[in-house]
């Protein structure tokens, strides 16, 4: 029991107490055995309103605290559920991690794979243009072929000085000056 109810029980008890002492001392100062009734049943009516009242107060204080708390149950509730989404996202996140771990340590397999093809396929036509006396084109920076003679062109592309020949807007080529 709260300590507010257990005051007001123990008043209401001493109320009590008093009550019935009042009316043994009015009965025997009287004589007159009806106006002690009387009194009595008064007194208790005042008695068991205070002990309503008490109740009811009870009441309104307990609701009032439950009214008060409840934001910060609803906030601590909202704490907890959000707390359990962040986990459950770091879990994702780590599956997600491991996963592109595991798709990258494959794409390297995969390169190593086809570098070692390359050169297996590559090795053959080497030779061969070995013997015919043809000289390979090297790859240079920036994904050009260079010619044997150093000059970059791209692919596909003409090997024409870059002042014979300029271009007009529609792609038209003019002669060289």
């Amino acid at each position: 029991m709260a300590p507010d109810q257990r005051g007001g029980r123990d008043l209401l008890a001493e109320w009590r107490r008093l009550m019935d002492s009042v009316v043994t001392s009015m009965t025997t100062a009287s004589g007159r055995a009806s106006l002690p009734r009387e009194l009595l049943a008064a007194m208790q009516r005042q008695l068991e309103l205070a002990q309503d009242l008490i109740e009811r107060e009870g009441r309104v204080q307990r609701d009032l605290a439950g009214r008060l708390t409840a934001p910060i149950d609803a906030a601590f509730d909202l704490l907890e559920e959000s707390a359990v989404t962040l986990r459950r996202q770091a879990e994702s996140l780590q599956a997600a991690g491991r996963a592109l771990e595991e798709a990258a340590s494959l794409m390297k397999r995969q390169a190593e794979l086809f570098e070692r093809t390359i050169v297996s396929v590559r090795a053959p036509a080497d030779r061969a243009k070995a013997v015919a006396g043809v000289d390979r084109r090297r790859r240079g920076s920036g994904g050009r072929d260079t010619k044997p003679g150093g000059r970059n062109t791209k692919p596909g592309g003409r090997n024409t000085k870059p002042s014979e020949r300029k271009t007009r807007p529609g792609g038209r080529k003019t002669k060289p000056r």
